[in-house]
């Protein structure tokens, strides 16, 4: 599978809220947001969503561990990279002191995933299709 053309070259923000649902439709008023995708949950919290912001795509969805919403002191950001080799990215970054939050898998929606904090306390998410 190829790296679809709206997430390459590009460092995708990836925001965790209280109120995901309410969140996007702020969005879509105020920045003439549309909603790509959703996942919920069986309890209604969106798990993932994509938004277009004018072209941009932007991911959102309802804060849980690791991420805590804004203001409570965890991180409320992730960043997703698709790139070629996730195992080997993620060997390289936890030998340079990132901290694995979770080694690369086989992810249900067609994606090899691995999620690290580097130093600094940002949360990446890599990525690389399954074909």
């Amino acid at each position: 599978m190829e790296i679809p053309e709206h997430y390459r070259h590009t460092v995708i923000p990836h925001i965790m809220v209280d109120g995901a649902a309410e969140a996007i439709a702020f969005y879509t008023t105020a920045f003439g947001a549309t909603e790509h995708m959703r996942l919920a949950g069986e309890d209604g919290r969106i798990m993932h969503a994509e938004i277009k912001v004018h072209g941009a795509t932007l991911m959102l969805g309802d804060a849980d561990a690791p991420f805590a919403p804004p203001g409570t002191g965890g991180p409320s950001v992730a960043l997703h990279v698709y790139v070629p080799d996730v195992d080997g990215l993620t060997d390289r970054a936890a030998a340079a002191g990132a901290e694995l939050l979770s080694a690369p898998a086989d992810m249900f929606y067609g994606a090899r995933q691995s999620m690290l904090r580097d130093p600094f306390g940002h949360v990446w998410i890599f990525l690389t299709p399954l074909t």
